[in-house]
């Protein structure tokens, strides 16, 4: 009768012993601290169709792309699974059968043939980026993996481990690898590429950067004759290929301006970049050492920027000042406004493409302009003129409608001017004043846009329909509205140009403002620029017709103010000297001579010598007379004059 009694006193003894290991056990896995579970992801840019187009690197450098739940394809999660840990839904953290196995192999085999960890313990080395080789660090990954089995759901642990797991170099994560392997999201696998993503992280061999193929292909190859698959009819690639680094200028202005946000989702197209990148790269190998190119590519019918190439090469190597991003600095824009001029010239009636103006040696005060190449045409319409991009003309016309008024309109259009001395001067009108390569789009994707703030749709038409008949570079298409600019010494060579959808703009150069000789807007960025629209789509698309108010007449038919630039109504009158009037007493010696009436130019003579000629205006400045008696003489375009005699006061 006493055996039963001790046999239970024994079997409770032993219970007791064991709620107390478990007991104890319990609490040591509650004490555990776990490792952070958040971790950083890469700050990530998108193109229009959430392609991705740079990747910004975590701690260490390493690439961690984020991976959206339900965003990898069942079927790398199901091989994962049955190739690494089959009961990962049964055991709590800990597969006591898979270790039991792993020490039976590694006495039978003298060495260790598997580790016996399960996912969960691969999540706990990988958030602790501890090794395996220790007994110490396994027990460790095994109280970690019991801890976040208690706190977390299994389908969190796999996320885990998706977004942790390593694949060689810096690139951790199944998004990661499945951009570095195979250029694209994880969502949708073959069972090729699904057994390499299972194998890589358990084969160092296969992540080496050198013998990628053949270590790779041996790995992947296990995992799908574990899992009962046929690796004979499969391929994997030849090696893993960079993550793509498209736009970077671009990623890094938008992580400098909003340095808390994650995405950027942009309006560029990944397509369209990669193919300015591609033309841009293509050119600069013909250029000039320290020489950069700049590309951007707008649809002016939304206004939504699709490429944007601030520099040949995102690399300072070789000389190449490949990390400025010239798509943003301020340079002098050449001759490229003069389309802005006619067109608010063209809206507010002070001329049409058929004007006559007076191509010759003018002053504006104490501003003289010249043409590009010294000579002066004498009588020709503002379409001659701005197809020879003439400076006259456009200087005329900035002087009648006001510096101002044109830089008003650059800034309406989305222009942030930079005027070296803080004053608009006529020199505006001929590229004093620094603009961009994104303001120059933007402004002549105004110039190309239907509705556009500050001018007519006429007027705008009437300007397109101008540029429209430039002769394009030889063997190019014609039918692009564009215009071609140079600044002073060479310094910048520009070429931007719009058809009836897009608008692109092309600018060489060097970053350091110093002149690339022989660099010309119509012989070097104009050539690229007729490739880039070639290589953005098969043909231009056509222009929109004339608005219904537009004027289309010849020079004779227009209305008698519109047929010559200046001729007003006072023109047919004699010219009458306003100021100063005959037997004016000055008490100083600059003087400012006003004239009404007579035809412009105007030409002023003091005591007989001559002191402007071809003045657009009338109001002249002929400077100091000296003290005493003194003649002024005014003659109009027709020959007829007034004169006033005057004295100054000592």
């Amino acid at each position: 009768m006493r055996r039963p009694h001790c046999l239970f006193f024994a079997t409770a003894a032993v219970m007791l012993a064991v709620a107390s290991l478990h007991d104890a056990w319990d609490a040591w896995v509650d004490r555990t601290v776990l490792p952070a579970t958040l971790t950083e992801t890469s700050v990530e840019m998108r193109d229009r169709d959430g392609h991705l187009m740079r990747a910004f690197a975590v701690e260490d450098g390493r690439i961690r792309l984020s991976v959206p739940r339900g965003g990898v394809d069942p079927r790398l999660t199901d091989m994962l699974i049955a190739y690494e840990d089959k009961r990962f839904y049964r055991h709590n953290g800990v597969d006591g059968l898979a270790m039991l196995r792993a020490v039976g192999q590694a006495v039978r085999a003298g060495r260790v043939v598997s580790g016996g960890s399960t996912l969960t313990m691969q999540v706990a080395r990988l958030l602790e980026n501890s090794g395996t080789g220790s007994i110490h660090g396994k027990l460790r990954q095994m109280r970690v993996a019991w801890a976040l089995e208690r706190q977390m759901g299994k389908d969190d642990i796999l996320h885990l481990y998706l977004q942790h797991a390593p694949y060689g170099g810096r690139i951790e994560g199944v998004r990661s690898a499945t951009f570095t392997w195979f250029g694209k999201e994880p969502h949708r696998l073959t069972e090729a590429e699904a057994a390499l993503l299972v194998a890589l992280p358990q084969a160092p061999e296969a992540r080496r950067s050198d013998r990628h193929a053949d270590a790779a292909r041996v790995a992947r190859d296990r995992v799908l004759e574990r899992v009962g698959a046929d690796p004979s009819r499969t391929s994997v690639p030849d090696d893993a290929r960079p993550l793509p680094r498209l736009a970077p200028h671009h990623a890094d202005a938008l992580r400098r301006s909003h340095p808390d946000t994650r995405r950027f989702d942009t309006t560029l197209s990944a397509s369209v970049q990669r193919s300015m990148s591609r033309l841009a790269r293509m050119h600069s190998r013909s250029t000039a050492r320290g020489t950069s190119l700049a590309i951007m590519v707008m649809d002016h019918t939304t206004g939504e920027v699709i490429a944007r190439v601030g520099s040949p090469e995102y690399t300072d190597a070789d000389g190449q000042p490949g990390f400025i991003d010239m798509t943003r600095a301020k340079r002098s824009p050449g001759s490229t406004l003069k389309p802005v001029i006619y067109a608010l010239a063209f809206d507010r009636g002070l001329a049409h493409p058929e004007t006559v103006f007076a191509d010759r040696p003018t002053r504006f005060g104490a501003y003289a302009p010249q043409n590009f190449d010294g000579t002066f045409r004498g009588d020709i319409t503002a379409r001659q003129a701005l197809t020879l991009s003439l400076n006259i003309p456009p200087v005329a016309l900035t002087d009648a409608l006001g510096p101002e008024r044109l830089m008003a309109a650059l800034r309406a259009f989305g222009a942030d001017p930079k005027l070296p001395d803080g004053k608009a001067g006529l020199a505006v009108s001929l590229g004093g004043v620094g603009l961009s390569l994104e303001d120059l789009v933007r402004i002549y994707g105004h110039l190309a846009a239907k509705d556009t703030p500050k001018i007519a749709p006429r007027a705008a038409w009437q300007v397109g329909d101008i540029l429209r008949g430039i002769a394009p570079p030889p063997g190019a298409p014609a039918g692009l509205a564009y215009k071609t600019g140079t600044s002073y010494g060479h310094r910048d060579a520009w070429a931007i140009g719009y058809d009836g959808q897009h608008v692109i703009g092309v600018w060489m150069g060097r970053p350091d403002g110093t002149p690339v000789p022989g660099a010309f807007g119509g012989a070097h960025a104009a050539p690229i620029l007729f490739e880039a629209f070639g290589r953005l789509k098969p043909q231009l698309t056509p222009a929109p017709p004339p608005p219904p108010d537009t004027l289309l007449l010849a020079t004779a038919d227009l209305p008698p103010n519109l047929r010559r630039f200046g001729q007003t109504a006072d023109a047919t009158t004699q010219p009458k000297m306003v100021f100063p009037p005959d037997g004016a007493v000055l008490a100083q010696a600059e003087t400012v001579v006003k004239v009404a009436g007579g035809a412009l130019p105007l030409t002023v003579l003091v005591n007989g010598a001559v002191v402007t000629t071809g003045a657009a205006r009338r109001e002249v400045d002929i400077g100091a007379l000296a003290p005493g008696f003194s003649d002024i003489s005014v003659i109009d375009a027709l020959g007829r004059s007034a004169r006033a005699a005057i004295r100054v006061q000592p």
